[in-house]
């Protein structure tokens, strides 16, 4: 090579390597691209213009070894959450990454949630369900990054934290960090969508580097892949029926004991003992949910499940995983059963026996209501 150096190209919307060789194989581009100022590999340039998704080859350890990085490194780590669905996007190790760095930690999405909720009560539960799961944030922010709520503040936060360091951005898939940080860059530079955004899991591949003023970066890292969220039990063009994208209208049922409430064809819902009493479904407005006996509920499910019942479609019942029953009793008043990615259900009073019904793989727990 005669000592000339070989630039690494890298796609502008996802951050992986540039390769022209193999279509099939991450980071193809075709040859005819790499004339253009910004190139972006055929996997981001179908998802922008067509919103065709490909699958994509990295692996839990590819991450893994993203996250290491992040610790070895010196800056702040900002850990974007989905309120929505805040434990089932919240990443389990991150304090074992995150070396001594501080951690911002970001609930986005906030414009899914009713206008009754208050922004400090919001704060003041994450603060609390953060120390349950292990991590003590310098600070909780809320944000929409889909409508630009609160990025003035996240801005401001993110500057008084980074103390003239880096910035590592990291989340779950599906939180809307891409659309986070192009917020951002929009707000500090002016200019419009740098990175590829979608509902779709796992858009951002490889880290991005965003250089900030000072001569340091904003880093995007790629969104790791919860395995118990539903998402991945869903047929991609059914995700628009469980991600919600505008604000969730509460759906009250009063149910007698006995009664099942079916959320589609994915969640099953018991109501077993406690008198009548009334239940606040919170779920993606496109979700149908269907009511019934919970003695007729096992064969309403064989029969209409895919039908009646759906997501999941007809031609996806064969590989969907059988719906596993939890039981719970409720010993405090106010609390959500959280079906993870999906939503929950609040119960207002103590003394209820319920049931919930999630695909195999998926988590379904209580938590203190969060509205």
């Amino acid at each position: 090579m005669g000592g000339r150096k070989v630039t690494k190209i890298v796609c502008t919307g996802c951050g992986v390597s540039i390769q022209t060789e193999d279509k099939e194989k991450l980071g193809y581009a075709p040859p005819s691209s790499l004339e253009k100022e910004e190139i972006v590999c055929q996997r981001c340039f179908r998802l922008k213009h067509y919103n065709e998704v490909q699958d994509v080859s990295l692996t839990d350890d590819d991450f893994l070894k993203i996250l290491n990085e992040i610790g070895r490194g010196e800056g702040l780590i900002v850990k974007v959450v989905d309120i929505f669905d805040f434990n089932g996007s919240w990443l389990p190790g991150l304090h074992r990454f995150v070396g001594n760095n501080p951690v911002l930690l970001i609930g986005n999405k906030v414009d899914l949630l009713p206008k009754s909720v208050k922004p400090a009560k919001l704060i003041h539960w994450m603060k609390f369900q953060a120390k349950q799961l292990g991590l003590k944030p310098v600070d909780v922010k809320l944000m929409s990054a889909a409508k630009g709520q609160y990025i003035q503040e996240a801005v401001e936060a993110i500057e008084q934290y980074r103390e003239g360091r880096s910035v590592y951005v990291v989340g779950c898939t599906n939180v809307g960090k891409s659309t986070f940080i192009n917020r951002v860059i929009h707000h500090v530079s002016g200019e419009e969508d740098i990175i590829t955004t979608s509902h779709f899991p796992g858009t951002t591949l490889d880290m991005i580097e965003i250089p900030l003023d000072d001569g340091e970066a904003l880093i995007d890292t790629p969104g790791i892949i919860n395995h118990h969220q539903m998402a991945h039990y869903v047929d991609k063009r059914d995700l628009k029926y469980i991600t919600p994208k505008k604000e969730i209208k509460p759906k009250v049922f009063q149910l007698n004991e006995g009664q099942t409430l079916f959320f589609g064809g994915l969640a099953r819902f018991d109501y077993l003992a406690g008198g009548r009493r009334s239940f606040v479904c919170y779920l993606s407005n496109e979700l149908n949910i269907h009511r019934t006996k919970v003695d007729n509920a096992d064969e309403l499910y064989q029969n209409h499940v895919g039908e009646m019942l759906q997501p999941p479609r007809k031609d996806d019942v064969d590989g969907f995983p059988e719906l596993v029953r939890h039981e719970f009793k409720i010993k405090e008043g106010k609390t959500d059963v959280v079906f993870s990615g999906l939503g929950w259900v609040t119960i207002n009073d103590e003394g209820a026996t319920i049931a919930a019904h999630v695909p195999k793989g998926v988590s379904v727990f209580l938590r203190k209501s969060l509205i």
